[in-house]
Order: structure tokens, then C-alpha cells, then sequence
């Protein structure tokens, strides 16, 4: 195996559920050479279009890869799991990479790798202390530390979007009906509320029509009183729900990234709801849009050795 690079250009992958991106990127953290191929049906496949992806980077023989995947590694078993590429759980995918590669193999969750991404040198850079937040198809979180990202002890650091939402605690108009149901076999997750899908599930269940949330946000803009109700319920669940991770981390920095996070409001208005929950006369956390957008993902898996 080749020993670990400590300097020099960086090799990281974003493995999605529909593409593989590739980059190589500079000690600077300017990416010099990008390559993206389809995410295949299979296990095999997608270690050999990995293998065939890096092929084509012009990168030292010794440069390690970091890779972030929508799933992680199981401490118990050391395979993949919670995967929405199915075909990756129960898999041991770093091995396999490293075997097939000869490089050695970093893994990290996507959310892990966005936060690491803009504490390294985007949205939060130079912040000791880091909150990611990915707000899009599902929900999901992660902590820097002096740009270190924690994983915990059994590997949920950040595991935010499968907390309980607190409804109960909930102030303001449209109080939400509590009881939506999580893939994961729970209620009321942060994820079925705030994620793409759930902000238009809550306005589907207020008016009887399915419109995607770029949709609403558009209607909200019209002034449209239904989308602008839904959005307001929107920023106040995510206070709620923000006002969590405050109150126990207080992190300097809140980067939210995702497609839901382009909704320029946001932040204005979370910032605007958030004295309603959190524990303090003060409010100095900063609330910001990541900086490297949808390539905060690939960034932050080539971060991910030092």
C-alpha cells in the first residue's frame, strides 16, 4: 500500500445515488481537473466506474482518496449502511476501493464532507466551531471542530434530520398536525418536515395540490397567501429545529447547503424565529449559505486527508 501523502494535490469523490464526480484539487483549494460519470445499478459496476473515473485524473500514484458517500461505515460490522443506493450496504467499500485502487481510502458521510468543505475554506472558514446543514432531498448534519470533523463514538455526529422535531414547543400560526411518518420508522423527524419533499408535503396537505418548492417559493413571491403561510412555517420549524443544536453546541457558524438553502429569505427569517427557542439574551451565531454550492460534497471528501 502506498504511504499517506501529507502535502501536494488532493484526490476526492462524491459517490451519488446519480452521478460520480472526481476532482483533483490543489493545495490552495482550487480544483484543477474535474470528471463525472453515471452512478451505476450495481456494486461491482461502481467500483469499477471509480476505478475507471480516477484512470483518467492526472494525479500522483501515492495520492490518497477521500470519497463521501450518502451512507457510512458500520462500526459493528465495517461494511456500508443507511446507503439510499441500496446496492452499497452491507458492502465494504473502502476495502474493495483500496484493493482495486492501490491508494489509500478515506470514507465520509456527504453531509460530513459539505460541512468539512466550508469550514476548510468556504462559507466558515476560519470558524472554530462548525454546524453543516443540508437541506434538500433529505435533511442531514455535521460538526467541524477547528476544522476537524467530529464523528462520535458511534459514527451520528450531526445526525440532526433524524431527531424528533419538538412540535409541541412549536410557536406561531399553521401549527403542524404531528404524526408525519420517517423512512427510518419514526414520527416527526426533522427531515420529513424540513427537506424538499416536506415543505411541499405541508403544502400539499394545506391546499390539495403537489407543487414542487421552487413552485411555492414563487407563489410566495406573488404573494400567494397559502405558499407565503407554509413558507412562514417553513423558517420557524427550522428555528425550532436549529435551536436544538444551539443550545447544546452554540457553534460559531450555521452553513446551510442544499437546494432548499437557496431560498433567499431563509436567513433573514430563521434569525427572525430563533429568539423564540434558543436559551440566551444574545444571539451571536451566524447563520450563512455555503460557498461552494453543489461542490461543497466532492471538496470536502478531498479534505478529508490532511
Amino acid at each position: 500500500m502506498n504511504p499517506v501523502q501529507k502535502s501536494g494535490n488532493r484526490l476526492g469523490i462524491d459517490l451519488g445515488g446519480t452521478k460520480i464526480e472526481a476532482i483533483v484539487m490543489d493545495v490552495a483549494g482550487n480544483i484543477v481537473q474535474r470528471e463525472r460519470t453515471t452512478t451505476p445499478n450495481d456494486y461491482q459496476s461502481i467500483i469499477d466506474a471509480i476505478s475507471s473515473i480516477v484512470d483518467q485524473l492526472t494525479i500522483d500514484d501515492q495520492t490518497p482518496l477521500g470519497i463521501g458517500t450518502p451512507g457510512a461505515i458500520s462500526l459493528l460490522t465495517g461494511l456500508m449502511k443507511n446507503c439510499n443506493s441500496t446496492c452499497l450496504n452491507g458492502q465494504p467499500l473502502p476495502q474493495a476501493l483500496e484493493t482495486k485502487l492501490g491508494r489509500r481510502v478515506k470514507i465520509a458521510n456527504d453531509a460530513d464532507c459539505f460541512t468539512l468543505s466550508e469550514a476548510s475554506d468556504g462559507a466558515a472558514a476560519g470558524s472554530n466551531s462548525v454546524f453543516g446543514v443540508i437541506l434538500g432531498t433529505g435533511v442531514g448534519g455535521g460538526i467541524c471542530i477547528n476544522q476537524k470533523l467530529l464523528s462520535g463514538v458511534s459514527a451520528i455526529c450531526g445526525e440532526w434530520g433524524h431527531n424528533t422535531l419538538a412540535l409541541q414547543a412549536y410557536q406561531g400560526d399553521m401549527t403542524p398536525t404531528p404524526g408525519r411518518p420517517c423512512y427510518c420508522g419514526r414520527y416527526d423527524c426533522v427531515e420529513t418536515w424540513l427537506s424538499g419533499p416536506g415543505l411541499e408535503k405541508s403544502y400539499a396537505d394545506l391546499t390539495g395540490r403537489s407543487l414542487e418548492a421552487q413552485e411555492i417559493v414563487k407563489l410566495a413571491e406573488q404573494g400567494d397567501k397559502a405558499a407565503t403561510g407554509i413558507l412562514e412555517q417553513y423558517y420557524n420549524l427550522l428555528a425550532l429545529a436549529l435551536s436544538v443544536v444551539i443550545n447544546i453546541l452554540d457553534p460559531e457558524s450555521i452553513v446551510l447547503g442544499g437546494g432548499v438553502s437557496n431560498i433567499k429569505t431563509i436567513y433573514s427569517e430563521v434569525n427572525r424565529y430563533l429568539p423564540r427557542y434558543v436559551f440566551t439574551d444574545q444571539f451571536n451565531n451566524k447563520i450563512v449559505p455555503a460557498t461552494h454550492g453543489d461542490s461543497s460534497g466532492v471538496r470536502g471528501a478531498a479534505w478529508l486527508w490532511p
